[in-house]
């Protein structure tokens, strides 16, 4: 998988065998970032359900000032851990948090974030979940769950589809 835009454009990073992670693929993620480019610089990110990382590294390569990933699988966590290591980003600009991202949220004051990023299991209804915890205390300014574009979270996001995948955005 490969960084599609800023300092690291173009390098790629790695992303664990077989279907345990489902990365966002370059269409996707490329739209996501066109949709939030005003909002990345700059921003305090949070990186939920982290998978490889990705959508994290993405808002640092192009400016963030700091991303938390979140996730509850410790494989995953070294991978995003291997994947800064490798791009040279600098430990201070990001931290990394083993939990589950449905409790981690419920702990964090309104605006803990500017920008928050959720790319959660399809199989599990934690889309819906999340959402959910965003509209009761809204934890990030701006904050895009991605989910497959079959289900409706029916809450009044911003909801954009790319085929068989959607993205909805919520801004405070």
């Amino acid at each position: 998988m490969r960084i599609i835009g800023g300092s690291w454009r173009g390098r790629q990073i790695g992303v664990l065998p077989g279907d345990t992670v489902r990365p966002t693929g370059d269409r996707v993620r490329e739209a996501w970032f066109s949709i939030l480019q005003f909002d990345v610089p700059k921003a305090t990110v949070i990186d939920l359900c982290a998978g490889s990382g990705a959508l994290g590294i993405e808002a640092l390569s192009r400016g963030a000032s700091h991303v938390t990933f979140v996730d509850s699988s410790a494989t995953v966590l070294a991978l995003i851990l291997k994947n800064l290591t490798a791009l040279g980003a600098n430990p201070e600009s990001y931290t990394v948090h083993k939990d589950d991202a449905q409790r981690y949220v419920a702990s964090l004051p309104a605006h803990a974030f500017s920008l928050g990023f959720a790319d959660p299991p399809y199989a599990a209804p934690l889309a819906a979940a999340l959402s959910a915890a965003w509209l009761a205390v809204p934890f990030a300014s701006v904050f895009s769950i991605e989910h497959p574009s079959a289900v409706d979270l029916g809450d009044g996001g911003d909801r954009r589809r790319y085929g068989l995948t959607a993205i909805s955005f919520y801004r405070a």
